[in-house]
């Protein structure tokens, strides 16, 4: 099959994290599919730091997973350190991270999609773009070959005219090592698209064997591991490398002030906007200067080899300044650079020019994912690449778009965030972007979502059977709990070790259980309790979903209701004719931005900046409502 003949029903430009997940996704759901990137050896490469998740990335590693993604399952089999963030805070804000080896994890990532039918690979650049009219046809590629495409979705990271700094020096690259990517951009700004530039940052890569981690706080992983993938073809960790804790000091910060005169982001170099919640170490020394240390964090690259990653050290200073403030933090009198630090500038495409399915407004048939659309972070990419991908195929299906609400996921709130307002920095994910976070946990992201990747085609029987058994058992659980009395010699031992109020009666077991200063471990001396559970073979798991039901179901009943009364305003479709410019009693601001972003319902144009509660009683009205 020749590449010249062939017109692929799907083509993915970028091999990087959100590359991957959108070749895997369509090619699963039978489109045939081709990846195209500028290094096949660095399919799936961990630019900046070597971990995945962390707080409401962890949320969303999860989703990808339930769908039927690849992220969850390369993590727990790369993964060398596990933690579960914000256990001390209620379930919503549980948020898992791992460090991964970055070696393992980009080439167990290549290996699983070698094995992915439907999905053909070739090494080259693309350079330019094919159009019919308003679609895609296909791509240009720099040994001047042209491939045509059903649809196209782009995802070229930091590549887009990546422009490297260092310093007083710069240099055209994508990474480090690897050089930037031309054409696209201009082709697109040629027919029409609005486009900008944005900046993000590494630091500095060291070599362990020359730090002295006596001076540093030891940071290990959890000692009860868990894992990220619902699938048990994945294990938890039994051993596990530790991360390092030390800070910056006034010395430090005083060093890096004398290179400020040369920084690009002070001289004026960089005009770009960088990521506001991973600032760089000179921004942070700028912008909090009352602060006299900052937290860095020591992360091994993985299982064997000595690289260590400075997390919190990112800059773009003179490698000389770089050099001379690291060696005044504790532990890094004798350090020996790998790498230095550098900050990266590169084009994006305000995503405000996409759908909810990531499918362009200008141009059919080509879709967003990524750093291209102004977010940062693997697992945002990751979720876009997989939406972009499985829409992509869908399309080529003649099939309606996927889309998530806000209230069934953090990648739908990630998606709606984007389209619906824009954004002008890096966009990160946090729990607080998320009105419905108590339903959106990651213990339940299969609950919510494998059945709908197995609609999709893309989640596995086997996911979908094993999630209608844990909800079968959770609620089996939860019946136990409710029907069963406990007398008062069995809970008032446990009741008084906790220093809690007695009880004087028999009393039901889910009343003692949803008290919130017990844990389910608490109980593990109850005869009748123990029975049950070994009788219906009842894992933690399950005993984890049945205790939130108990302990938060108040809560997730109000978000429920909350969650219900805007999906009736998702239910109000805008008709793509629409024209705000004759609907006078809209305010002048609210008239500008729906003309600009023409969202597809009641409740999206609810959630644009400027567009006011009368301005969306005006609207209701003109729609019947």
């Amino acid at each position: 099959m020749s590449l010249f003949t062939t017109t692929y029903d799907v083509i993915v430009v970028g091999g990087g994290h959100a590359g991957s997940e959108a070749a895997a996704a369509a090619a699963n759901m039978g489109a045939h599919t081709l990846l195209i990137t500028m290094n096949l050896q660095n399919i799936a490469q961990m630019s900046c730091n070597p971990a995945m998740g962390g707080i409401a990335k962890g949320q969303i590693v999860r989703e990808i997973d339930a769908l039927g993604g690849y992220s969850a399952i390369v993590t727990d089999k790369t993964a060398i350190q596990f933690k579960m963030l914000n256990k001390s805070k209620g379930p919503a804000m549980w948020s898992p991270r791992a460090q991964s080896d970055r070696m393992q994890f980009a080439e167990c990532w290549r290996t699983m999609l070698e094995q992915t039918e439907n999905l053909d690979f070739y090494q080259d650049s693309v350079n330019g773009l094919l159009f019919d009219e308003d679609k895609i046809v296909g791509v240009k590629t720099a040994l001047g070959l042209e491939i045509k495409a059903k649809t196209v979705v782009i995802t070229a990271g930091t590549f887009l005219n990546g422009l490297i700094h260092i310093g007083e020096k710069t240099f055209g690259g994508g990474r480090a090592g690897e050089g930037a990517s031309t054409g696209i951009t201009e082709d697109l700004v040629a027919i029409g698209f609005e486009s900008g530039r944005m900046k993000t940052g590494t630091p500095p890569r060291v070599d362990g064997r020359s730090l002295d981690y006596s001076k540093m706080i030891e940071q290990p992983g959890d000692e009860i591991t868990e894992k990220f993938s619902y699938l048990p073809t994945t294990i938890s960790l039994k051993k596990q490398r530790s991360c390092y804790l030390t800070y910056t000091n006034l010395k430090v910060h005083n060093l890096l002030r004398e290179g400020f005169d040369r920084s690009p982001m002070f001289n004026g170099r960089i005009k770009s906007t960088g990521p506001r919640y991973c600032p760089s170490v000179e921004d942070k020394i700028n912008r909090f200067a009352t602060k006299d240390r900052h937290q860095i964090f020591v992360e091994p690259e993985g299982w064997t080899t000595c690289e260590m990653y400075v997390n919190g050290f990112s800059t773009s200073l003179p490698e000389d300044i770089q050099d001379k403030a690291i060696r005044s933090i504790a532990g890094f009198e004798n350090v020996k650079f790998l790498r230095y630090g550098y900050a990266i500038e590169y084009d994006y495409f305000p995503p405000t020019q996409l759908t909810h399915s990531l499918e362009t407004k200008l141009v059919k048939n080509l879709f967003f994912a990524g750093q291209i659309n102004g977010t940062t972070g693997y697992e945002e990419a990751a979720a876009q690449g997989l939406m972009a991908g499985v829409n992509a195929a869908l399309k080529v299906q003649e099939k309606e778009p996927f889309i998530l609400k806000r209230n069934e996921a953090y990648i739908g709130v990630l998606v709606d965030d984007l389209i619906t307002k824009g954004t002008e920095e890096p966009y990160r994910m946090f729990t607080s972007r998320a009105e419905y976070r108590t339903l959106l946990r990651q213990d339940n992201a299969d609950l919510r979502l494998t059945p709908i990747g197995y609609k999709l085609g893309l989640a596995s029987k086997e996911r979908l059977d094993r999630v209608i058994k844990k909800q079968e058992k959770a609620d089996l659980l939860v019946r136990f709990l409710e029907k069963t009395s406990v007398k008062q010699e069995e809970i008032n031992p446990i009741l008084e070790a906790k220093n809690l109020a007695l009880i004087n009666q028999s009393m039901k077991l889910y009343k003692i259980a949803a008290r919130p200063q017990l844990e389910f471990s608490d109980f593990k001396n109850l005869v009748k309790l123990n029975k049950f559970l070994l009788e219906n073979d009842i894992d933690k798991e399950v005993i984890e979903q049945a205790v939130i039901h108990l302990k938060y179901s108040g809560y997730i009943a109000k978000e429920k209701s909350n969650a219900d009364k805007l999906n009736r305003l998702e239910n109000v479709v805008i008709p793509s004719s629409f024209d705000y410019q004759k609907v006078k009693s809209l305010s002048f601001e609210a008239r500008e931005k729906l003309s600009k972003i023409q969202p597809t319902t009641i409740s999206q144009a609810s959630r644009i900046s400027g567009v006011s509660p009368s301005d969306i009683s005006v609207l209701l009205v003109y729609m019947g409502r």
